[in-house]
């Protein structure tokens, strides 16, 4: 028995890391990923909240995602995604839109979210603009339409 307990305690402390050891190195690696998540969650809830301000000052809007539409994500050579965004007026006079555009990851996970303006869009004619992430993005990147003001 007591063979047995110097062999556990042998393995529990052979087991600890200097921060050297692969296991000390993985840790690392592990708390920089950790870091940097939260970063980037740090990142999107102000992305978030700032899109929420900007669309709060919207007067007399209304909803108009179905009016509005997103194109493909394309990104520059900067790393930056964009996507072009449509939208139409049906009103029966000119109008702008404040569109939130999302930026999500090929799981769905919000990665980035801006607003854009469509301003002075003639009745019946669709108007565009474009939206850029502010910051760069890798992997498969996809938009949508979070939120869609007509005034």
């Amino acid at each position: 028995m007591g063979t047995a307990l110097a062999v556990a305690l042998g393995v529990a402390v052979t087991g600890c890391s200097d921060g050297n050891s692969p296991s000390g190195q993985a840790s690392k690696a592990a708390s920089a990923a950790s870091s940097l998540a939260s970063r980037a969650s740090g990142t999107v809830a102000s992305a978030t909240a700032e899109a929420k301000r900007k669309l709060d000052q919207v007067k007399n809007g209304v909803d108009a995602k179905k009016d509005v539409s997103v194109g493909k994500v394309t990104t520059g050579k900067d790393g930056v995604p964009a996507t072009e965004v449509s939208a139409k007026n049906t009103a029966g006079d000119k109008k702008s839109f404040t569109v939130q555009v999302n930026f999500r990851d090929a799981k769905g996970d919000l990665q980035d979210t801006v607003v854009v303006n469509v301003n002075d869009v003639a009745a019946g004619a669709t108007g565009r603009a474009t939206a850029l992430s502010h910051r760069k993005l890798t992997g498969d990147i996809r938009a949508d339409v979070g939120t869609a003001l007509r005034h």
